[in-house]
């Protein structure tokens, strides 16, 4: 019983870190890297970027691959463009 209880609260743990969302500072427009900008500077760094979208947690979001070609996630400041969490797939 108790391990069955242990496994429950576990999973549950799990379940809602995957769904809390990272969060950014929130901007005016007019002090936010526009997104086209933004994507052009990526690429000039060797990103492909196949998804790019804002977040209701006001970052920039990208889903593609680095220069080596590993799959990544990555969120950024849309002021400062620097990252603010990001997931790569050896």
């Amino acid at each position: 019983m108790l391990k069955q209880t242990l496994f429950g609260l576990m999973a549950a743990a799990v379940s809602l870190t995957a769904f809390a969302e990272t969060t950014c500072t929130a901007y005016p427009k007019n002090e936010q890297i526009p997104p086209a900008k933004f994507q052009e500077q990526l690429k000039q760094q060797g990103y492909q970027i196949m998804k790019f979208k804002q977040t209701k947690g006001n970052c920039y979001e990208i889903y593609g691959k680095n220069k080596e070609g590993k799959k990544v996630e990555i969120y950024f400041d849309t002021k400062t463009g620097k990252p603010v969490k990001s997931e790569i797939d050896d």
